[in-house]
């Protein structure tokens, strides 16, 4: 029966690819027995409550076989149909090119660009780690010995391509460093890419750079065994640290074109299919299914997983009926990963006559969210003593001390993103923090968390030209502009300390998008007429005009500034301009027009300032000279230099806007 039904599986793959007309057969072939042994012999889940908490979690790194996991999710029992296989790749079907989270089921994480699953499910595993460590049910609880609620296994499946990439190898590097023996890799590893064998482009030692980097490895030479796979996964289930199995595979198995790149990514011929199924023992016509094999595997899995499934929900109701003493709120989190917390109701002791530098303010902050959200974790990429985004009264996270809320990611931004969406996909409200000029190396994770509507968070510092004194390299000047372009991300850059407040509240009550959240280094003082509660318009007025005659919006530490050249130029010369602080740009763009009309009226002269490149920012203004912003990199200078060489100096700001008054 292990025959028909792998069998079945690739058969279904292949004509799934044949019907769209595109998809990578290569794959699909060659990793059908890796897939069908862990579903069918290991992984403990349940298709009828398929987000179980404690169900074992599998991500698709190798997203390019997304049509063998449909196969594979259809034939263990999840919510897939014949005609949903039928519609791979179609619009708005539930089998689209690459697994997408939420849109399948089955589908534990959305398959990002090479590597990023395997630094998800690095994330993934951290949080269960995390969660056995806080959910313990005492021996007095009816049972003879501790034990916890919480105690699933991560699993992934990945190719040269994910090991080819940075990111694996940070990801990989921290995971050995935490010990995470929770987290088992499955290997496809068939010496092919898209541009042919991997002698011209990648002969390292994998399995060696692991075993260095802390990690239990082991092989196996025929992919097509499936004995030889369920014994090394066994293994590396008590194998006491991250476990990796390089499995020996023939991309395109069976195909006329097996072992070479031109099975990659590309459909199968007629003939090469039915030659194919002829070797399957398998009748030709398309999405053939053989029903009893069908009922066989999902008895399979159903006998394997139905007893874990039920002893889980007993201890469950044991845990919240005898610890939380009937309170599931302590818990519902990790089912429902929503918030309803209003800061602004909360108690800040705020010195008005002091200046602060937001990213210390930033702190105090996170500090209060953490004693009232009990899944806000986060951390750094090795710079918490300049971001300052860490909490205070709480451990960090290291090797079997997994109860702290702080993580230290180390130099590993890339692997930081990825992991952050592995916690937030696993129930936390994560946040991670890193230098603003260095978000380029998050950024495609930050994508990631977009497309997948995760609470990610992600804490940028340093924001000004004048933040450091190391030159351009840390001077972000394009950064801004990038993190807007992002769909579904909302970037807050505060202007004080009550603004910074008033943009967690909206970050923290907002379930389905992630935020970037921009905190200046320089110190700043609190704005008298700044209001927390506006900020959820994205922008709103700072400084009221008698008689208006001209406005500036501006964002973060560039209010101050603002607020700085209209009182001057009113004390000087009678011109009265309206300051605007626009703290998200893209809550305000989903404001009505009758609000953004009164906020900033057509027929008057409008600049925007902000340290940074002007894209974005045309749409606000007359003409491209109304922009007080910075398309150039600095230099490495003082403060004051630096602010002339880029001409983001005051005199200079005040003569760009005076000169427009008075030249005619």
């Amino acid at each position: 029966m292990d025959k028909e039904i792998i069998a079945n599986i690739k058969s279904l793959a292949i004509d799934m690819i044949a019907e769209a007309g595109s998809g990578y057969p290569g794959i699909s072939l060659g990793s059908a027995p890796i897939l069908y042994t862990l579903y069918s012999k290991h992984l403990n889940i349940s298709t009828s409550d398929s987000k179980w908490l404690n169900r074992d979690r599998f991500v698709m790194s190798a997203g390019c076989g997304s049509a063998l996991l449909y196969a594979i999710l259809f034939y263990t029992g999840y919510d897939l149909l014949i005609d949903d296989l039928k519609k791979y790749r179609k619009l708005n079907s539930r089998t689209p090119g690459f697994p997408e989270y939420k849109k399948t089921d089955g589908v534990d994480a959305s398959t990002g660009i090479a590597g990023s699953g395997f630094a998800t499910a690095v994330g993934m595993a951290l949080a269960e780690k995390m969660l056995e460590t806080k959910y313990i049910i005492p021996s007095s609880t009816r049972i003879e010995r501790d034990r916890s609620l919480i105690n699933y296994k991560v699993y992934a499946l990945c190719t040269e391509t994910d090991m080819m990439e940075g990111i694996t190898n940070e990801a990989a590097s921290l995971a050995g460093n935490l010990n995470l023996d929770n987290l088992i890799i499955l290997y496809d590893s068939n010496n092919i890419t898209i541009d042919g064998d991997t002698s011209i482009t990648f002969t390292e030692k994998v399995l060696d750079k692991f075993k260095a980097l802390g990690w239990h490895t082991d092989s196996v030479k025929n992919g097509n065994d499936i004995s030889l796979i369920d014994k090394a996964i066994d293994k590396a289930k008590t194998a006491g640290m991250p476990a990796i199995i390089e499995i020996k595979t023939v991309l395109g198995d069976g195909s006329l074109l097996a072992g070479s790149n031109e099975i990659y990514n590309k459909p199968l011929e007629i003939k090469d299919i039915e030659q194919l199924k002829q070797k399957l023992e398998l009748p030709l016509e398309k999405f053939y299914v053989n029903d009893e094999a069908v009922k066989d595997f999902r008895k399979r899995v159903l006998d394997r997983s139905s007893y874990k499934y039920e002893e889980w929900s007993h201890n469950y109701k044991l845990y919240v009926d005898e610890v939380l003493k009937g309170d599931r709120r302590k818990i519902d989190y990790l089912f429902k990963n929503e918030v309803n917390i209003d800061l602004l109701r909360l108690y800040w002791d705020l010195d008005i006559n002091s200046k602060h530098e937001l990213r210390i303010s930033n702190q105090m902050v996170i500090d209060k969210i953490s004693s009232v959200l009990p899944n806000f974790v986060g951390g750094s990429a090795d710079l918490a003593s300049e971001t300052y985004a860490k909490i205070s009264k709480s451990i960090t996270v290291t090797d079997g001390r997994y109860n702290g809320k702080n993580i230290s990611f180390g130099n590993r931004e890339s692997a930081m993103g990825a992991i952050l969406n592995g916690l937030a996909l696993s129930g936390f409200r994560p946040f991670g923090s890193t230098y603003l000029a260095l978000s380029d190396y998050v950024k495609p994770q930050i994508r990631q968390s977009a497309l997948m509507n995760l609470p990610v968070t992600y804490i940028f510092t340093h924001d000004t030209l004048t933040a450091n004194g190391e030159g351009p390299l840390y001077q972000p000047v394009e950064q801004l502009a990038t993190l807007r372009s992002i769909p579904n991300l909302n970037v807050f850059r505060p202007a004080d300390v009550k603004e910074l407040i008033g943009c967690w509240n909206i970050i923290l009550n907002s379930n389905d998008n992630p935020s970037a959240l921009i905190v200046s280094k320089n110190p700043t003082a609190i704005i008298p007429s700044s209001d927390a509660g506006m900020c959820g318009r994205g922008a709103y007025i700072v400084r009221k005009e008698e008689k208006l005659h001209g406005i500036i919006i501006a964002t973060g530490a560039d209010v101050n500034m603002a607020l700085v050249l209209a009182n001057d130029l009113y004390n000087k010369y009678k011109l009265d301009l309206r300051v605007v602080s626009m703290p998200c740009m893209e809550l305000y763009n989903m404001q009505s027009n009758e609000y953004k009309n009164l906020l900033i009226p057509k027929g008057y002269r409008i600049f925007v300032l902000e340290s940074g490149s002007s894209f974005g920012w045309e749409k606000f203004v007359y003409d491209p000279s109304y922009l007080l912003t910075v398309n150039e990199y600095g230099t490495s200078a003082s403060k004051g230099d630096i602010e002339k060489y880029v001409k983001n100096d005051f005199p200079t700001l005040r003569e760009k806007i005076l000169d427009k008054f008075t030249k005619k």
